[in-house]
């Protein structure tokens, strides 16, 4: 099985709200099902989620009543984008189903605190592709606040055990520094885990409510620690999604697993 992160980057616009790539979306639905992988798919919120998020302070926690109609739209709109995502998949013959995180999982100050393993285990073994998303959820300590789509990953990493995970994202891979600030910066395309902790980033302009680059490059460290290959390909190429997918060489970044 390959779990595979669709950032939020490439499906949206994340600087203007609701902002859905339709043609990008379709493009990598159809590689996923070309590559007769079995697959366990994680969505970013982008747009959908991230401007509603930040406005109403919900990674802070529970503040004032103000924040439940927020927590309550936030979730209504990444929901709106997973069915866009579904519907996506499904037109191109993939058996998808939504589990959304709010109704499986509870976090405890941002990390995990328990989840339904069970159900995502069932849909996989029936044969269905289970889709899950960056959401807001209950959390024990502050409330609630935000399970990203790489926190998601990185459990769904340490659990399943995937054959590799992919990260679909809007650059060629990782790079040395910020490529869309430094013309310096160098691509990194076969690294290990301790060149790959030397790594630096900065936050961008559109930087998410999660950390953006920075908390990736934390999940990918965690993934690698597990002894797990992880992929950065850039999904605005949806040939190379395919030639990862399928063991075959292509631009990207591979970071390979073990301490």
């Amino acid at each position: 099985m390959i779990i595979i992160k669709i950032g939020g980057s490439v499906i949206t616009d994340k600087s203007k709200e609701n902002s859905f790539k339709q043609k990008t979306m379709d493009k990598l639905s159809e590689v996923i099902k070309k590559s007769k992988s079995e697959i366990l798919l994680v969505h970013g919120a982008g747009s959908y989620g991230h401007i509603l998020a930040k406005k109403h302070s919900l990674n802070n926690g529970y503040k004032n009543k103000n924040q439940i109609l927020g927590f309550s739209q936030t979730h209504m709109m990444v929901q709106k984008l997973n069915t866009m995502v579904l519907e996506s998949l499904q037109k191109n013959g993939i058996n998808a189903v939504s589990i959304p995180p709010h109704s499986t999982l509870i976090l405890n100050d941002h990390c995990l605190d328990e989840i339904n393993y069970d159900i995502f285990e069932k849909y996989l073994k029936t044969g269905f592709t289970p889709v899950c998303f960056g959401d807001v959820v209950l959390d024990k300590k502050l409330g609630f606040s935000i399970c990203s789509g790489d926190l998601l990953v990185e459990i769904f990493a340490e659990r399943f055990k995937p054959e590799k995970v992919v990260f679909v994202i809007d650059e060629d891979g990782l790079y040395t520094s910020n490529p869309k600030e430094d013309k310096h910066a160098k691509l990194l395309n076969k690294t290990t885990v301790e060149e790959f902790q030397k790594l630096t980033t900065k936050i961008d302009l559109h930087a998410d409510v999660t950390g953006g680059m920075a908390g990736k490059i934390n999940t990918i460290k965690n993934i690698s620690k597990i002894g797990v290959d992880t992929f950065l390909v850039n999904g605005n190429k949806p040939d190379r999604l395919y030639q990862v997918l399928t063991g075959q060489n292509t631009l990207c970044t591979h970071v390979v697993g073990g301490i």
